[in-house]
């Protein structure tokens, strides 16, 4: 199950443990119940002098076994095998129970152990989804601080039956007492904002309570984590405001083409980008949704930038770096059966389509990679573009036609996602050469059709492209004075990361320069530095 290697680390990370556990197992006949046994043998060999493995579980969803401190009753339980991406999150569950700290802001924590409330949450994740391992920490974490909070971390591969009768149809999907809880990636300050009615109000107090920065970055991703790092290094009063460090790099599986950087993954860069951003000793908040940017009442004022939750923050300059989200393919249907077949992540969501049929809508170079990667999965994929040959690279046009499950439909326009009340059943075309009309049976769909800058909140402020992207010059400058923009959002070519991080750079000495042209003095070298970044 474990390698010499992974039991080497295993047993290092483990020596952090501090206090008792029982790892408490429910098995059954099944060849993944000797698998997790196996696992939780090579868990206990690594620290028997702290943990307990029992296998007199009396859980009726098995294989599954519950992580406890010695003494206390379940809250924490893993049914099926916590690997692949979600190996880490059994680690970290297993370091918390035993009281190892974790890495969260002693605010976050306060709330969780102060919700007021009977929990009882359900997660279902795959092993190959990146955007649940957050959810499923998030979840496991507050199970283990509080105790009216109990976690069932369900891996669906496990349970098929279970995953068909729920209707779970894209992970994480998060029940709560047996009703939708949500579904997606969920960050811990968000899941606990949900549930804590005040948290907005006390966060926008906080942002009452700041001085006026001299950079203000609207925007976490690679530019706005650039933007911050040169701005940091200037010495000067700078801030990220932003919905999630990383940003849309979080929903990217491989990166193999930043420089330097031979291969990685979004959620590992992401978090990279955030250490990097800390080690200037920045001060990070979360949950900050931008709503609105007022401009600078006289030269040289103060920008503004207002938050969702009723907070603003005031500064000199401001960075805009608010990257862009899956476009929609805007047809009857999409809405409707959002996380009931219509999904946007195939490395999330695929192996729940395991043996049957679905559409990828999109030919460039993400829908082709989806439709190759979902042909190893699932009984057949048929895909659709809307031009009339596919606009991804030849090498990969070339491995996607070789596939003898894949059907490809050019000059194919999507006009509906069919369903059954509950679930997606097919997708309508029409072929956009002869105009005759096609359905397709099929299980799920997935969109991949590109991106939309995330700018709605700047129409009428700053100059939008006819693609709603910000206006920019060489320098990074808006129309607004002292208003400076850097990647995904703006008119840059080509959408990369490494181009984004690039962009924040020139946009931080921008604002620096546009700084030291005018008249109110800028903070030495050691003023502290402060970073807020709002989600």
């Amino acid at each position: 199950m474990l390698d010499a290697t992974l039991k080497t680390q295993l047993a290092a990370y483990l020596e952090r443990v501090q206090r008792p556990i029982e790892l408490v197992a429910s098995l059954d006949d099944s060849q993944t119940a000797a698998q997790m046994l196996e696992l939780l043998q090579a868990i206990q060999a690594c620290r028997a002098d702290k943990i307990t493995l029992r296998l007199d579980g009396t859980d009726a969803r098995r294989p599954s076994f519950v992580v406890q401190r010695a003494g206390e009753t379940a809250r924490l339980r893993f049914a099926g095998l916590p690997l692949g991406h979600e190996f880490t999150s059994l680690v970290l569950a297993l370091l918390w129970t035993g009281g190892h700290p974790p890495k969260v802001e002693q605010d976050v924590i306060d709330a969780i152990v102060a919700l007021d409330q009977d929990l009882d949450f359900e997660v279902y994740m795959s092993l190959t989804c990146h955007n649940c391992p957050d959810v499923v920490q998030a979840l496991s974490l507050m199970a283990i601080l509080n105790p009216r909070i109990r976690t069932t971390v369900i891996e669906g591969g496990a349970f098929p039956a279970e995953v068909e009768s729920r209707q779970v149809m894209a992970v994480p999907m998060v029940f709560q007492a047996g009703e939708i809880f949500g579904s997606g990636r969920m960050m811990l300050e968000e899941i606990v904002a949900k549930l804590d009615v005040g948290a907005a109000a006390r966060e926008a107090g906080k942002l009452a309570t700041k001085d006026a920065f001299d950079v203000l970055i609207v925007g976490g991703g690679p530019a706005g984590a650039a933007a911050a790092v040169y701005a940091a290094r200037k010495g000067i009063r700078t801030g990220i405001a932003t919905e999630r460090m990383g940003g849309q790099v979080n929903d990217t599986m491989a990166i193999e083409n930043y420089i330097s950087v031979l291969e990685t993954d979004g959620p590992k860069f992401a978090a990279a980008l955030e250490q990097q951003v800390r080690h200037y000793g920045v001060e990070i908040m979360s949950q900050l949704q931008a709503t609105k940017l007022v401009p600078a009442a006289t030269p040289g004022g103060l920008v503004e930038v207002q938050f969702a939750n009723g907070g603003s923050l005031k500064s000199r300059t401001v960075i805009l770096s608010t990257g862009a989200r899956w476009r929609n393919v805007n047809v009857p249907g999409e809405d409707a059966y959002r996380g009931a077949g219509v999904n946007y992540c195939p490395h999330c969501d695929g192996p729940l389509y395991k043996g049957k049929r679905v559409a990828v809508i999109g030919g460039g170079n993400s829908g082709v990679e989806a439709a190759i990667d979902l042909a190893g999965i699932v009984e057949h994929v048929t895909l659709l573009e809307f031009a009339d040959r596919l606009k991804a690279d030849a090498v990969l046009v070339s491995k996607l036609q070789s596939l003898p499950n894949v059907t490809i439909h050019v000059s194919a326009q999507t006009t509906e996602i069919t369903g059954d009340g509950k679930k997606v059943d097919g997708i309508r075309f029409k072929d956009r050469t002869s105009g005759a009309e096609h359905h397709v049976a099929l299980a799920g769909v997935f969109v991949q059709i590109g991106l939309l800058p995330n700018t709605d909140f700047l129409k009428g402020t700053t100059e939008l492209s006819r693609f709603g992207e910000i206006e920019i010059d060489a320098h990074g400058r808006t129309n607004v004075p002292g208003v400076f923009a850097a990647g995904d959002c703006t008119t840059v070519p080509f959408k990369q990361i490494v181009i984004s991080a690039g962009a924040g750079a020139t946009a931080a000495l921008s604002a620096f320069d546009h700084l030291i042209r005018t008249s109110a003095p800028v903070e030495s070298a050691a003023s502290p530095v402060a970073v807020a970044v709002a989600a």
